[in-house]
């Protein structure tokens, strides 16, 4: 293993563990706690926050075409993940302090602002940077590292979805966890009366940006042990302009342009998903250790259950599923995505009855939510971490972040999409002109459209590996 893998992955490990927190909570924060400096509350209504949420992932993964950009033209990889990655931690620190520098509103906007640049900026040159350490030599294992790459990395989401709700919710219930360990922590957020929110939302978005602030500490001091890939200069954008440049791009996104549809289904499991869960029975039973009998905040379902479900798959898939599958197909990366599409419309099906279920007046656990997170993080390791791979090889060599920026853009253009149609479905008064069960059956229907249509697209694109020579 290149010595630079361990401090790269951990920055991306905090900048995830930020992330995704501050993504679990938003439109819980919108709805619930939003106020101004007064105390005020000034809340916003459900599918009006939903598309506001879609809005802001959206900008945070059209930021890495910019930082794509920077990279491989000017500042190079390691620059641009340092840089971007202070703007980064100051985003976070404007959102810790809201409702002590003005208007709420603004400063919200101002800090997503900033994490949108910083996060979205860093996040093609990450990959692309651990895509770097690997030559001629060890191209071998990349494939094996990219996964362990993303399972890395969703720890850290895991983690946050555990955590980050928490901090923002917890409370002084007798019988609670909060109730529980709030003697430890009176030291820090002071006395507390029953019913009383015990840390809030300055700890929630305050803690992922400490983190982060650490992390870039640690990966500016392993600055040493990296494999430098120096950027092009000018040079870089005759390259860009290259015909057959121009022709790899415009194959690659004939792909990426499915992957936007998946995208768009996909990240609703942080807002219509949470809505879903709001109505489901979210007591854990009370076999299970520590947190047994206990209730889910609805913004843990997701948060928790599809990193956790990300931990637990990929060794599976990596070590058996795609070993035996591979007996039976020729399993190339572009068959691997199409199952994972059609994987995202069965768990988007099994959703959709649930919420038909839920609303004929039946009374449901959060399992059933819960298998159908399974189902879509199946989803996710066979599109996201195979197209992740899929647009680091097929990359010209001098365009890898780039074209890593490409692949998230498919993140932002899924989740712009998804916002246009909430905010086109959106009445003056903010509430959707669908119910959530006509909604829910949209998507699938679009998705299943979707996949068909790929499975005859996939079979003319022609497959062509590009690595760098050396490290």
């Amino acid at each position: 293993m290149p010595p630079g893998i361990p401090f790269i992955v951990g920055n991306e490990l905090a900048e995830r563990f930020s992330f995704y927190g501050m993504r679990s909570i938003l439109l819980v924060y919108m709805t619930s706690y939003l106020c101004q400096p007064g105390g005020e509350l000034d809340i916003a209504p459900n599918k009006e926050s939903e598309a506001w949420v879609h809005l802001f992932v959206g900008s945070a993964y059209l930021f890495p075409i910019f930082g794509g950009l920077l990279s491989d033209a000017l500042w190079g990889k390691y620059k641009t993940i340092l840089y971007l990655s202070v703007i980064y931690c100051l985003g976070h620190c404007l959102l810790a302090c809201m409702e002590l520098a003005g208007d709420t509103k603004v400063v919200l906007l101002f800090g997503l602002t900033f994490i949108a640049i910083g996060s979205g900026g860093i996040k093609p040159c990450v990959s692309a940077h651990v895509g770097d350490q690997f030559g001629g030599s060890n191209g071998h294992l990349l494939s094996k590292v990219f996964g362990w790459f993303y399972l890395s990395i969703n720890l850290g989401a895991f983690l946050s979805g555990l955590l980050t709700p928490f901090l923002l919710e917890a409370r002084r219930i007798e019988g609670s966890v909060g109730e529980s360990i709030y003697p430890y922590f009176i030291w820090l957020v002071g006395e507390k009366y029953a019913g009383d929110l015990i840390f809030g939302h300055h700890y929630a978005f305050g803690l992922p940006g400490l983190l982060m602030a650490i992390a870039t500490l640690l990966f500016w001091m392993g600055r040493k042990k990296f494999a430098h890939i120096r950027p092009e200069g000018r040079a870089y954008f005759s390259q860009l302009a290259d015909r057959q440049n121009l022709y790899n791009l415009s194959k690659l996104w004939i792909i990426f342009s499915f992957v936007v549809l998946f995208w768009a289904l996909f990240d609703q499991i942080g807002t219509l998903w949470q809505i879903q869960s709001r109505e489901l029975d979210r007591t854990l039973p009370a076999w299970i250790p520590v947190f047994g009998g206990t209730e889910l905040l609805p913004a843990q379902i997701s948060a928790v259950f599809n990193p956790l479900f990300i931990l637990l798959l990929v060794p599976v898939f990596s070590r058996y599923l795609y070993p035996c599958l591979d007996k039976v197909t020729n399993l190339t990366p572009l068959k691997k995505m199409g199952i994972g599409l059609w994987l995202m419309v069965f768990a988007f099906a099994l959703v959709s009855i649930i919420q038909e279920c839920l609303e004929a007046g039946l009374v449901l656990h959060v399992y059933w939510q819960i298998i159908a997170c399974l189902i879509l993080t199946a989803s996710e390791i066979m599109v996201s971490i195979t197209c992740l791979e899929f647009a680091y090889t097929q990359a010209p060599k001098s365009m890898k972040s780039l074209v890593m920026a490409l692949f998230l853009l498919t993140v932002s253009l899924g989740n712009y999409l998804t916002s246009g149609v909430k905010f086109f479905l959106t009445d003056d008064a903010g509430e959707s002109l669908l119910s959530i069960t006509e909604e829910f059956w949209f998507w699938t229907s679009l998705m299943a459209v979707g996949a068909t249509i790929y499975i005859f697209v996939s079979k003319y694109y022609k497959m062509k590996l590009h690595l760098q020579d050396a490290c």
